[in-house]
């Protein structure tokens, strides 16, 4: 049922246009679902498209703005001292990937980006531990990456519980790629060098719902709802 699913989802998310960078952020919806491609990624069920590696939603109305945080768009945002939190911080997505190039390159400074800078107290006690400067270059290299290998497209979906939580969309989107047994990283995946075996194993760069059920009809009717009838750009 997976493999069927992820066929099926792959198939129907090409309906919907294609974002890579730059984009107009006016064109992106209010509430939604993304789903992220990286180049060299292939999907396995038709070897002319990509791979969805990422799954993201939102709290209610920040559609946009977690986009452009994975993206940097706001450049402002690469001026942090030892007493902000790095873009990283604000960002899982840029923090995945930031361990995996670490870990490439057996950085002993993953420890340290593996620290979480958006409390005071958290920035009180390990602030001494930063090299802001390293910081700096690491987020530059992933911002490069981001827009240079990254796209993505989304379907609409206003309801955050329809998207989120247990009982969420998204929950049941991750369980389905990352339970397709047919689907998988190629050799020179990025992610394979993540020290999370959840992202490793999976494919995705995603360590939570990976076990989860697979999509429904239910759930795929919703998406082929939103699919046909989202706005597009």
């Amino acid at each position: 049922m997976n493999t069927d699913y992820c066929q099926w989802l792959h198939e129907t998310l090409e309906k919907r246009p294609l974002f890579t960078y730059p984009f107009n952020v006016a064109a992106l919806p209010t509430n939604g679902i993304y789903f992220f491609y990286e180049k060299g990624e292939c999907c396995i069920h038709h070897t002319s498209s990509a791979r969805v590696v990422r799954v993201g939603t939102h709290r209610d109305g920040n559609f946009k703005s977690r986009i452009c945080e994975h993206f940097l768009l706001d450049e402002r945002k690469m001026v942090f001292t030892e007493d902000q939190p790095a873009p990283h911080d604000r960002s899982i997505f840029r923090k995945h990937i930031g361990r995996a190039l670490l870990n490439k390159a057996g950085d002993s400074y993953l420890a340290v980006w593996d620290l979480v800078f958006t409390t005071r107290k958290m920035r009180d006690a390990k602030r001494h531990l930063r090299d802001i400067s390293k910081e700096a270059e690491i987020e530059a290299e992933i911002t490069r990456i981001l827009r240079d290998n990254f796209a993505f497209r989304f379907i609409e979906i206003s309801s955050q519980h329809q998207r989120m939580g247990a009982e969420g969309l998204e929950k049941a989107l991750i369980g389905t790629f990352a339970g397709c047994p047919t689907c998988g990283p190629s050799e020179g995946w990025l992610g394979n060098y993540s020290p999370k075996w959840q992202i490793r194993n999976s494919g995705l760069w995603l360590i939570h719902y990976l076990t989860a059920a697979p999509v429904t009809p239910e759930h795929a009717s919703m998406i082929a709802r939103a699919v046909e009838t989202g706005v597009r750009p």
